[in-house]
């Protein structure tokens, strides 16, 4: 599981057993400022952001009971996997970020694998945090500018603040971000509850099948992605041994905060909660939400081309002057990495059609291991070349199964949700059943998160419709109530004659107007048979 010459030679690179920045006395920027309060608040930021918007769907395919012990549960589990990260920076000081760590235990290789998976995985990140900057600006606007130009105007926004070159300096912004996330959700609990839904349906506990359930706890299992942050954080830190105190605090807001978010968005608009939720909520109460809730998608994209950029710019320039004095050079590059970030994600978010199923793949391969799977090897790495070999994994052979269960926890996770994208895969299922969807998308509605991937053509379709034999042509009907409302799973389990039932339920569905006189369809939908 690693050799100790790769060990040495990390160490040699940065003259010997220190940390990456080393005695900062003498240098023009500094990094290790950060307390562990304002790390605790930049952990937040990065992490309580998109994902407590998909939770309260998540509950509504599982119930209730279900999804707040998982979502419970799962907290304590990244706890376990932060722990875990922590002693083995404390163990290896040198260690700055994912790849450093996969040095030390498998080699080159392991450095190649895990820093690129890291790179990819904060670019990703990225991207999925401009699109939601977008959204938000295509409710305050009432979609009165274009999609891709209000893309680009989030993304111009992130680059600018993504280009500090200490996280010391995004920390005040990082607090911001985290209490207007916090206030996000507060207000969209309000919204939720001055207009509940009439005749919600809310359930304690859902039926389903194997795929359904685990499609739904993908939200709550992606929720606590963050981890792979984690070194590059606590390298800047002033008290590298006072990170457990932030993570304490990260867990323990995460965790309390999505269980009741959920909950009570749940409980006042039942299974037809959208997924992010504040899609759910009256068109003024979405406007403040998401208003509110931009600042947060804005801070976070930065965040991430930040740790992307400083991934790279360490790779390069460790153990130079250039990490530590403004040189022409240093700066150049900086700024260079930083719009490389930024400009990679807005060209995934705008010009690849399947860019949410690729955010899917990149959360399956990286976020299941760096989130949890990955934390075990680090405690029989440590275990094995520092208490004494196999001999002290067996005698302490309750952390051995501890660390097992973890690393194997990561690999269901991981093959479990790329299975799943597998089956559910648009293409494949139009290949098998021979039918065609047409998607189209009205101009006046561009709210919707899957909305922007869903018209066009067929091929880029990222839903999961079955089948359309013996339909030759259907009107075009409203599709929010399959997308978001729960009917999606209705489709899953329909084959051939329980097709038809489901399209007239869309039908109706798509006619519906609320209360407030909206249409409750974000897109449109249209099903006819391959010719």
């Amino acid at each position: 599981m690693g050799q100790d010459e790769s060990v040495c030679e990390l160490e040699a690179a940065q003259g010997g057993r220190s940390d990456v920045f080393g005695n900062e006395d003498e240098h023009d920027i500094r990094y290790k400022t950060l307390s562990w309060q304002f790390v605790s608040a930049l952990m937040i930021a990065e992490i309580v952001s998109n994902g407590m918007l998909t939770l309260p769907n998540a509950m509504a395919v599982v119930g209730i009971i279900p999804s707040v012990i998982l979502t419970v549960f799962l907290g304590i589990f990244a706890l376990w996997t932060a722990k875990l990260l922590i002693d083995f920076k404390h163990n290896h000081p040198e260690v700055h970020n994912m790849g450093d760590a996969g040095f030390i235990m498998f080699g080159p290789i392991g450095r190649e694998v895990f820093s690129i998976g890291s790179i990819i995985f904060a670019i990703f990140a990225v991207g999925a945090v401009i699109l939601s900057g977008q959204q938000a600006l295509s409710v305050l606007s009432d979609n009165g500018l274009c999609a891709t130009i209000l893309l680009a105007i989030f993304s111009a926004a992130t680059f600018v603040l993504s280009l500090p070159r200490t996280l010391a300096h995004l920390s005040w912004l990082g607090l911001l971000s985290a209490s207007f996330i916090a206030l996000c959700g507060l207000l969209a609990m309000v919204g939720a509850g001055a207009n509940p839904v009439p005749g919600r349906i809310v359930v304690t506990t859902v039926p389903t099948n194997f795929y359904q359930a685990f499609l739904a706890i993908t939200g709550p299992v992606f929720s606590y992605a963050g981890h792979f942050m984690f070194f590059v954080l606590i390298s800047e830190m002033r008290r590298p041994q006072d990170a457990m105190k932030a993570a304490c605090v990260l867990q323990g807001f995460a965790t309390t905060f999505y269980a009741v978010f959920s909950v009570v968005v749940y409980a006042y608009i039942g299974s037809t909660v959208a997924s992010p939720a504040l899609f759910s909520l009256p068109p003024v109460w979405a406007k403040i939400t998401f208003g509110v809730g931009m600042v947060n998608f804005l801070i976070t994209g930065a965040i991430y081309a930040h740790t992307a950029a400083k991934l790279v710019f360490i790779r390069l320039f460790r153990g130079t002057q250039h990490v530590y004095t403004h040189t022409i050079l240093g700066w150049t590059t900086w700024v260079s990495l930083c719009f490389a970030s930024v400009g990679v994600a807005f060209v995934l978010a705008s010009a690849v059609p399947i860019f949410p199923d690729l955010t899917g793949i990149t959360a399956s391969l990286f976020a299941s291991w760096y989130t949890y799977g990955v934390a075990g090897f680090f405690w029989l790495y440590d275990a094995f070349h520092l208490k004494g070999g196999l001999d002290a994994l067996k005698r302490r052979w309750f952390g051995t199964t501890l660390a097992v269960a973890t690393v194997l926890a990561g690999a269901f996770i991981c093959l479990a949700h790329y299975r799943l994208l597998a089956r559910t895969n648009p293409a494949r299922l139009l290949r098998d059943r021979e039918s065609s969807v047409v998607y189209t998308q009205d101009e006046r509605h561009r709210n919707s998160p899957r909305a922007r991937h869903y018209y066009e053509l067929p091929e880029r379709m990222p839903g999961i419709l079955r089948d359309a034999t013996g339909i030759e042509d259907v009107e075009m009907v409203g599709a929010e109530g399959l997308l978001a409302g729960g009917l999606d799973k209705m489709v899953n389990e329909s084959e051939g004659e329980e097709f038809e039932p489901w399209v007239e339920k869309c039908l109706e569905v798509g006619t519906d107007e609320d209360e407030y006189g909206w249409r409750m369809a974000d897109h449109v939908v249209g099903i006819a048979l391959k010719p």
